[in-house]
């Protein structure tokens, strides 16, 4: 066995420390050449060597890093985003086929992509900005076409429509949902600030953060309720009777039913009603 087909002599990056020197320790690890990493991956897909497939995986490292680069304009940060294309490189490394005919650096391309794209699509905005195929592809195309462009006139909207084959409307919504900026919930808050409004949690108020204020609030409904049950006692027990069946019961009475019942007129239920509300009021307010 060569001393390239182990990783006994691999400088193997650290997680601590800068990004540079992690940088600079991936540069530092052997390239494959095609027939060691024919061999490394023939014995992992055949005798499932785990020390093989951590010599494929550190050997990409670099190539990983190189990936991940062309998406800093995304406001993520690169070790993020070389942690990510590091979990698409050992998926890669685990359906690699040593017999399909491909370096693994052309295999593992896709992989890599596939899970910094998820990562920054689901960590890009609170609001999801591309949920279907076609969202995404603008998302990932329509910045580097702005790079180029600037701002996008009616010609060009219909340049980058026609190039990735979607629509115009599509690429002017996607172009809003680009130039909008995101607004920390919790950020905060500061009226005097000229970049922006304050944070949607300074408009909202915390009732029950004050305990004063909370107990006060539970002492004044406990004697709205004792104020509500003596201004009953007080009523004469057709009133009282007629205030609960018109609004403390579940199934509430109309006027013509305790009409019927009492054998007066709608009219004076309606009076004796007002009457007896009239009498509650005045309890409450006190």
């Amino acid at each position: 066995m060569t001393t390239a087909l182990t990783t006994a002599n691999f400088p193997v990056p650290s997680a601590l420390g800068s990004l540079e020197a992690y940088v600079a320790a991936v540069h530092q690890i052997p390239v494959l050449s095609a027939e060691e990493e024919q061999t490394l991956a023939r014995r992992l897909r055949d005798e499932g060597d785990l020390e093989a497939a951590k010599a494929l995986v550190l050997s990409h490292l670099r190539f990983v890093v190189h990936v991940a680069r062309g998406y800093q304009g995304y406001g993520l940060g690169m070790g993020d985003l070389v942690q990510e294309g590091n979990i698409g490189l050992m998926k890669a490394v685990k359906r690699f086929d040593p017999d399909m005919g491909v370096r693994l650096v052309s295999f593992a391309v896709h992989w890599i992509r596939a899970e910094i794209h998820e990562f920054i699509l689901k960590n890009w905005r609170i609001v999801k900005v591309a949920t279907t195929k076609a969202q995404r592809k603008l998302f990932f195309n329509l910045r580097k076409a702005k790079t180029r462009l600037g701002w996008m006139n009616a010609a060009e909207v219909a340049a980058v429509a026609r190039d990735l084959n979607v629509s115009e409307r599509e690429v002017l919504e996607m172009e809003s949902r680009l130039a909008g900026r995101d607004i920390g919930f919790d950020a905060p808050a500061d009226e005097d600030e000229e970049h922006g409004p304050p944070a949607p949690i300074a408009y909202l108020e915390q009732a029950d953060a004050d305990p004063a204020a909370r107990f006060e609030r539970e002492n004044h409904e406990e004697k709205q309720l004792d104020a509500l049950a003596e201004g009953l006692e007080r009523l004469d027990a057709r009133s009282r009777a007629i205030l609960e069946r018109r609004f403390l019961a579940e199934e509430k009475a109309t006027l013509q039913e305790l009409a019927a019942e009492y054998g007066v007129s709608a009219e004076r239920v309606r009076q004796i009603e007002a009457n007896a509300l009239k009498k509650m009021r005045g309890l409450l307010l006190a």
